[in-house]
């Protein structure tokens, strides 16, 4: 366990995103975010816990661009991104086939080019047979796969999750939680992953950053005693509740 990390020195490649120094002050004063050092690195899965009002979406829209930052310097060396967001947002008219193609196509990517793309990211997300269905005959875990697989079509470098598994139930949590493991083994993409579950934080990343609010700040980054790897080998799922129930405890004690 350790206070913010910079693990560049540590790599042979740069990181995919870096804050360094990093604060957000909205126009009205209110200070969400003292200066925040932070990177996560290519092909690394960073997950954010704290109690609300610490700054944890905050965090998530100035990595991906949604928000500026007050001060500071935010680099971000990913051509392509991505970004889930609690709610799936499909369009009710558009089928699912249409409705995964539909970032692709803004991106101007041709049409046998995007659907082929499409085809290939509901098949990784295990809904090939819906292909024609409307988001109104779906469940909630099917429409939030539907949102990953449209996410995935333009093989984004880093990814960004703002609590996507919220409004589901637990059971479906858990293995949505899979399918983004399963779609990071693919992909290999780097994420930040926003939640207010801390075992979802510990199940899902290499690294679980812990907030503190009253201003936002980090209180402590804590590496996976037993993190994902590529080859979806075993994990260590005594260790993992272990760091759960610590990180509990630090937030029910510090917070």
């Amino acid at each position: 366990m350790t206070t913010v990390m910079d693990r560049e020195t540590e790599l042979a490649t740069p990181p995919m995103l870096e804050f360094r120094g990093v604060e957000k002050i909205f126009r009205n004063g209110y200070h969400a975010i003292t200066p925040l050092d932070l990177s996560i690195a290519k092909g690394e899965i960073v997950s954010i816990v704290g109690p609300s009002g610490c700054g944890k979406t905050t965090v998530l829209r100035m990595a991906a661009g949604l928000a500026e930052v007050s001060s500071g310097e935010l680099v971000r060396r990913a051509s392509e991104q991505a970004y889930v967001f609690q709610d799936p947002t499909l369009l009710a008219w558009r089928t699912v086939q249409s409705n995964v193609e539909l970032v692709a196509k803004l991106k101007k990517m041709p049409k046998v080019e995007r659907r082929t793309a499409a085809a290939a990211a509901l098949e990784t997300v295990g809904l090939t047979p819906f292909a024609s269905a409307l988001p109104r005959q779906l469940s909630g875990g099917m429409k939030m796969r539907v949102s990953l697989a449209r996410a995935i079509t333009s093989s984004p470098e880093i990814m960004f999750f703002d609590e996507p598994f919220a409004a589901l139930d637990e059971f479906t949590r858990a293995k949505m939680s899979e399918v983004v493991l399963d779609l990071w083994r693919l992909q290999q993409f780097s994420a930040l992953f926003i939640t207010h579950s801390i075992q979802e934080a510990v199940n899902i990343a290499h690294r679980v950053v812990v907030m503190a609010a009253r201003p936002g700040r980090i209180d402590r980054v804590i590496d996976s005693p037993s993190p994902p790897t590529q080859d979806g080998s075993a994990r260590d799922t005594a260790a993992l509740d272990d760091l759960t129930q610590e990180i509990s405890g630090l937030l029910a004690f510090d917070h």
